[in-house]
């Protein structure tokens, strides 16, 4: 049965070729999003999986991790902190940066985000290279917060970011996977 809906949620999610760029396969969760039965059933995933962990918060990293972790923050009875893009937090706050393919990028909380000793869960839609999920869990365990679990609706595993976040000893959660068979080139 569980199998049963994370592949449902699996098969709403749209493989886009070449886009951003030529050879790569952009996995976009809007669908998802838009079907009301696939994006309940996602959350409920993540909602039976935390239910009955102890957690003080719910982080969610900009931007679609914000849509799924808010949702998740509010199911739960818990509050939600944005990690966000450089320059987007009116107050004080805390930077953390990280390598891209193609650059470098820096993603941001509050300062006042979270309290030491604080359990918090880490979400975004998607773990390629685990470079912004990986400087999410800095920013927290920076700030004093005990990260939980990092989650993601998809993972890569092919392009190394799901063991990049093991290494650090953090758990990650995904719903499902995408690999290396032709139909699943890497995403961006």
């Amino acid at each position: 049965m569980q199998n049963d809906l994370h592949d449902l949620v699996r098969r709403a999610i749209r493989s886009v070729p070449d886009w951003p760029k030529p050879g790569v396969t952009f996995r976009d969760i809007t669908p998802v999003l838009q079907d009301p039965r696939a994006f309940r059933v996602l959350i409920d995933l993540f909602v039976y999986r935390y239910m009955r962990q102890r957690l003080d918060l719910v982080a969610g990293i900009d931007a679609r991790g914000f849509i799924v972790g808010s949702v998740l923050a509010y199911e739960l009875n818990l509050g939600f902190v944005p990690v966000r893009k450089q320059g987007k937090l009116p107050s004080r706050t805390v930077s953390e940066s990280y390598v891209l393919e193609y650059g470098n990028a820096t993603v941001e909380m509050h300062a006042d985000a979270v309290r030491t000793g604080q359990r918090v869960l880490l979400v975004d839609d998607l773990i390629a290279t685990g470079g912004t999920m990986l400087a999410g869990i800095k920013l927290l365990q920076r700030l004093g917060a005990n990260v939980v679990e990092a989650a993601a609706v998809i993972d890569l595993p092919e392009l190394g970011g799901s063991r990049a976040i093991a290494a650090t000893g953090t758990p990650l959660y995904t719903v499902c996977q995408f690999g290396n068979e032709a139909e699943d080139a890497p995403a961006a």
